[in-house]
């Protein structure tokens, strides 16, 4: 029909975020709930390792553990997809741990990073203070005999970077000054267009239980997407990684409000 070919156009016309083909560095961090937040922190994890698999994406672990799991999704296009699952995602469900079998209400947030290439993101090493430690373990013991946790001070920015999860001081400081420059490219990128919600604060916010994209109801078996209304009955696959028909309706959702935006500067202009 005319109309939908005249929609695909115009859609097609809409300019992409210029990010969309890298790969991301994820956060996924437990928010309010407890030992509760952080099991739910893990799960959140399992599923987007999950999602990023089934879509040919490679996982890959940077440091796990302790209610934070930072892990890296390679290949191209990783951002267009992923990009979609920055913010707060509750979940309302009886805990493992609580014997009353009351319903609980925790949070995990999740914040994207667009992998940054050493030619987005130019590091002083001057602006660099690097300390080294020995890797700890639960209970505070250390793990291992050398110094070879990794902890990266961007003394202009105050961004702190930790890791311990290799043996290797030399691996630890690699994948530190990944996560590090993610995180820089993603601040220069929200100063830039200050509008969009493009910086990780937004995106994490506070971790509090009303500040949501997402809510997963374990009694009901139910996700809904607050963002585009969206509310889907298969919980166990969408724990499993099938996300498909969330990213779908948040891509289509985007466009529309670029085509809108793109119109009201078109008409700016012509005025």
């Amino acid at each position: 029909r005319k109309e939908e070919l005249e929609e695909e156009i115009r859609s097609a016309m809409v300019e992409r975020d210029p990010n969309d083909d890298k790969s991301v560095i994820v956060e996924v961090q437990a928010g309010a709930g407890g030992e509760e937040a952080s099991l739910w922190a893990a799960d959140v994890y399992r599923m987007l390792t999950r999602y990023a698999e089934r879509r040919g994406f490679t996982a890959e672990p940077l440091e796990i553990g302790d209610g934070k799991f930072t892990f890296a999704i390679k290949g191209d296009g990783a951002y267009s997809v992923f990009k979609y699952e920055g913010g707060t995602h509750r979940v309302q469900r009886i805990p493992q741990t609580e014997s009353q079998g009351r319903i609980h209400t925790s949070t995990a947030t999740v914040a994207v990073l667009p992998e940054a290439e050493d030619v987005d993101v130019q590091i002083d090493p001057n602006d660099l203070q690097i300390d080294v430690y020995r890797s700890s373990g639960p209970g505070g013991q250390s793990v291992n005999t050398t110094d070879s946790a990794v902890r990266i001070t961007h003394k202009p920015s105050g961004i702190v970077v930790s890791m311990q999860d290799e043996k290797s001081q030399l691996q630890n400081r690699e994948r530190a000054l990944r996560v590090l420059r993610a995180r820089l490219y993603e601040r220069a990128l929200a100063e830039q267009q200050a509008e969009v919600a493009a910086d990780r604060r937004s995106q994490v916010g506070t971790g509090d239980r009303a500040e949501k994209i997402r809510t997963y109801n374990y009694g009901e078996r139910r996700v809904t997407d607050h963002r585009v209304k969206l509310t889907e009955h298969n919980l166990d696959q969408v724990l499993e990684g099938q996300l498909d028909a969330f990213t779908e309706a948040l891509a289509a959702d985007e466009r529309r409000r670029r085509l809108e935006a793109s119109a009201v500067g078109e008409g700016r202009r012509a005025a």
